[in-house]
């Protein structure tokens, strides 16, 4: 992979990462550093499957169904760290 690579893959990651915050309903109470982050390893894991899968297919442009993958992969993250982030607040009864 060459630092062009490298860098569009942050980029995208960080995309994805924005995408699924939006996708998640409801109010996550996380920085959105933490969902970028998110973003950018869902990118990753998003491509090794779609490539795994036999989705992902070299296009000259976009390949809309790799970025679905991630995006959903994000979701999922972000409503799992989310949920997960919620749980260890003090209840008050």
């Amino acid at each position: 992979m060459t630092v062009t690579g490298i860098i569009t893959a942050l980029i995208v990651g960080l995309i994805v990462g924005a995408l699924g915050r939006l996708v998640v309903p409801g109010r996550q109470n996380m920085p959105i550093w933490l969902h970028m982050l998110i973003g950018v390893g869902a990118a990753l894991l998003g491509t090794v499957l779609a490539r795994a899968l036999g989705i992902a297919t070299e296009t000259a442009g976009v390949d809309w169904m790799e970025l679905l993958v991630q995006v959903v992969l994000a979701a999922v993250a972000v409503a799992l760290v989310s949920g997960v982030g919620r749980r260890r607040g003090v209840s008050r009864y």
